[in-house]
């Protein structure tokens, strides 16, 4: 069955809800296709203990102020699910799931949006799957005969209660799983480098704010400004704070090699292990887009905005700076989104 439509969106997190609530305000026709079972994107999939770099109000889409959640200064992942459910229907967005997107394919004037659940046909396509699905993993020599799992695999501390456990990964993520396991595990943190912590008084708002004004700065011909990068890789959230100042988060160098019973280091140290979690971040979601051939340097499809270089039907939203400052955000999506439904409609003018 083939569905005509203006707007295809690729994804029903975040980032196609703020694109969906940019073009219902412009009053494009647009359809949302989502993967999921049910709202709430990949908020659904984390683990338990997993707290939102800032307060509500300041992780909120376009629109709609986020709920503070009682008793939480940054809210937990089952409340941002929540509010993306209420969001997505207080704004009637018109959200078809469970369907998985195969393929975007130049089909004249149109691009054609092959799924498993049949065909659409639109103007233009929004694409905004993330990166939750292609979790990264490095490749290190050796080999470990324990379980190795990955950030999107993880879900609580007492899973791993009493093993030993080692932490790769020296970001938010690995961070906040460390900090997790420090109480209940014998755990063992590794990291490329020693853990840059942000300043305690530093929430995802400072992040935005600092990721802005790069991209500003860059847009205006002026030096880089470092953004993020420059303040730190970890946000200290209580959780973390708390862990660091008791002592239980020593960051121990990268290893250089796997044993079949845990890890080696290039010294010739070696810490025994039952589980090894990597927390070594993602990649974007971008085979859909493959038959269109716009792949180029780091796996990313070049952008001007968001707008795709070589094909101007198609935009990329939520997949970090080279989509739109802080755009991989809740707060920072907001600002891309509206600048590509405008582009969206006045290509659909034209």
């Amino acid at each position: 069955m083939t569905h005509l439509t203006d707007v295809v969106v690729v994804g029903g997190g975040q980032a196609g809800l703020a694109a969906g609530y940019h073009l219902r305000r412009l009053g494009v026709e647009f359809v949302i296709l989502d993967a999921q079972a049910a709202a709430g994107g990949a908020w659904q999939h984390t683990w338990d203990s997993l707290r939102l770099f800032s307060p509500a109000a300041y992780s909120s889409l376009p629109g709609r102020i986020m709920p503070a959640q009682q008793e939480e200064t940054y809210p937990d992942a089952g409340h941002v699910v929540s509010y993306l459910a209420d969001y997505e229907q207080r704004y009637e967005l018109p959200v078809v799931r469970h369907v998985r997107v195969a393929g975007v394919h130049r089909d004249g004037e149109l691009l054609r949006v092959e799924t498993d659940s049949g065909t659409w046909q639109a103007r233009a396509v929004v694409s905004a799957t993330g990166t939750w699905g292609r979790p990264f993993i490095p490749v290190v020599s050796g080999n470990f005969d324990g379980e190795q799992l990955h950030t999107v695999n993880y879900r609580s501390a007492e899973d791993f209660a009493e093993q030993r456990v080692v932490v790769v990964g020296g970001g938010n993520s690995g961070a906040q799983i460390a900090a997790d396991l420090a109480y209940k595990t014998d755990l063992t943190w590794a990291t490329a480098r020693p853990p840059r912590y942000l300043p305690d008084d530093i929430d995802g708002r400072a992040l935005f704010d600092a990721a802005t004004a790069r991209r500003r700065a860059l847009d205006a011909g002026r030096a880089d400004t470092g953004g993020v990068a420059a303040l730190g890789d970890i946000v200290a959230v209580p959780p973390v704070r708390q862990a660091r100042d008791a002592g239980l988060l020593v960051a121990a160098p990268m290893f250089s090699r796997l044993t079949q019973d845990g890890v080696e280091w290039a010294d010739g140290t070696k810490v025994r292990a039952d589980v090894i979690i990597w927390c070594t971040g993602f990649r974007p979601a971008l085979s859909h887009l493959a038959p269109l051939g716009l792949r180029g340097a780091r796996g990313h499809i070049p952008t001007q905005g968001t707008r795709a270089a070589g094909e101007p039907r198609l935009h990329l939203l939520g997949y970090g700076d080279w989509t739109g400052p802080a755009s991989a955000t809740l707060i920072g999506v907001g600002r891309p989104a509206r600048d590509a439904a405008r582009e969206v409609a006045e290509l659909l003018r034209a």
